[in-house]
């Protein structure tokens, strides 16, 4: 793949074309966000279809939905939009349109969460590769899937991309990342089988293949399919930087269109944050494993996600090759129009506030307050775009107080951090 010549805005401006022959018009990519604004039936609605409207004119390159779910029987979190079949064919086919009004490709994220369903939205059992539980305040023991469960699963990743393909999306992005189902199959902490789908890092990968492959037969040649994939999950005898680099180059064998780079789970949350200083003032969390994965990519483009603020770190790390696309997660939740601000309106610096507990010195001195910030700012985060389905602006001043109130109230379950 060639570097990117300057154009319109320069590097950030630059179109790419991927594999699949869509032409993403720039290299800014709204990168998933978990909404929460379902309907009580699975279906997106009128503040999913608000919510959209705001970005579709904010001039990203890519916008990919936050979690689609392929089985309403276990879903990451309430609210969450769930494609099982075509029952909500003509609302998908609403939501995916207001983006296409002023808006270029709309990706929907597959997902299904494995053993992080959330024990608020059903009395269903959790399931994953094999019966171990997360280490998270409350996580329940999961049930190890059958074989033929595992490929009842793959069967729904393919059937929600023909779903969404019928209503007008433009490509789907398979969540690998976070924890997630993928994730847990890649991990050997997670994956403790010694079938055709765990014992070794070729069998762990097997399944998230099988899904691409599952997708794939299931739609057009020209609709897009990429991946958000794990560098690493930072645990000792986890999934590694080496292992991922093996999936990448399988991946990229299969065709796939596009890999996004992220890291972490609920049991080492980077992709919230949590991590040293230094690596935050970088901007770019994931870019020096991007470096590595480079050659192993070949032409396939990289988006990286986490941390990008300035104008100025974005354009370099596109004109250094370390990755194509710039994702932009927490930004979009107060300047939706985020891209327009960047390459219309010469702004530097995109701010995204710490949002960060208070009464350190008396909470400090009892517990960790860490995963209680990542919560509760991810929490501040969502309810921006909940304002923003609502018809109305973000709110860069609501005070932390008034989010950690609202979490109380819904239980502990809320005060877990969730994937942003």
């Amino acid at each position: 793949m060639k570097p990117p010549s300057a154009g319109s805005g320069g590097h950030l401006g630059t179109p790419l074309t991927l594999r699949s022959g869509q032409v993403l018009p720039n290299r800014l990519m709204k990168s998933a966000l978990s909404e929460g604004l379902a309907e009580p039936d699975g279906a997106p609605g009128t503040r999913l279809e608000n919510l959209y409207r705001r970005w579709s004119g904010g001039g990203y390159g890519l916008l990919v939905t936050g979690n689609v779910m392929v089985d309403r029987r276990h879903l990451g979190e309430p609210g969450n939009v769930v494609v099982e079949d075509d029952r909500h064919l003509a609302a998908l086919a609403r939501w995916a349109g207001v983006h296409h009004e002023h808006g270029g490709p709309i990706w929907a994220q597959l997902n299904h969460p494995g053993r992080q369903a959330n024990q608020r939205t059903g009395r269903n059992r959790p399931v994953a590769p094999s019966a171990i539980a997360a280490r998270v305040p409350g996580a329940a023991r999961p049930r190890a899937l059958r074989d033929e469960e595992i490929r009842e699963i793959i069967e729904r990743f393919g059937t929600a991309a023909a779903v969404v393909e019928a209503a007008g999306f433009d490509g789907v992005q398979i969540h690998g990342a976070h924890g997630y189902l993928v994730t847990q199959f890649l991990s050997p902490r997670s994956n403790r089988r010694d079938d055709a789908w765990g014992g070794d890092p070729q069998r762990r990968r097997a399944f998230v293949i099988e899904v691409l492959r599952a997708v794939r037969a299931a739609v057009s040649p020209g609709f897009s399919v990429g991946i958000k994939l794990n560098s690493a999950d930072f645990q000792r005898g986890g999934f590694t930087e080496e292992e991922s680099r093996g999936v990448v180059g399988a991946l990229v064998a299969e065709g796939v269109d596009l890999i996004e780079i992220s890291g972490g789970s609920y049991e080492a949350p980077a992709m919230m944050g949590v991590m040293a200083e230094s690596t935050r003032a970088r901007e770019a969390y994931f870019l020096d494993y991007a470096r590595t994965v480079r050659e192993v990519a070949g032409g396939t483009p990289i988006a990286v996600t986490g941390g990008f603020r300035t104008r100025a770190a974005m354009e370099q790390a596109l004109a250094d090759r370390d990755c194509d696309i710039i994702g932009l997660g927490r930004p979009a939740c107060l300047t939706p129009d985020a891209p327009k601000a960047l390459l219309e309106h010469g702004r530097e610096r995109l701010d995204v506030p710490a949002i960060r507990m208070g009464a350190r010195g008396l909470l400090g001195r009892v517990t960790d307050l860490r995963p209680l910030d990542s919560a509760v700012n991810l929490q501040w985060h969502a309810e921006q775009l909940h304002r923003m389905g609502e018809g109305r602006d973000p709110d860069p001043a609501r005070p932390w107080w008034r989010t950690l109130g609202s979490m109380v109230s819904k239980g502990p379950a809320a005060l877990r951090p969730k994937r942003s």
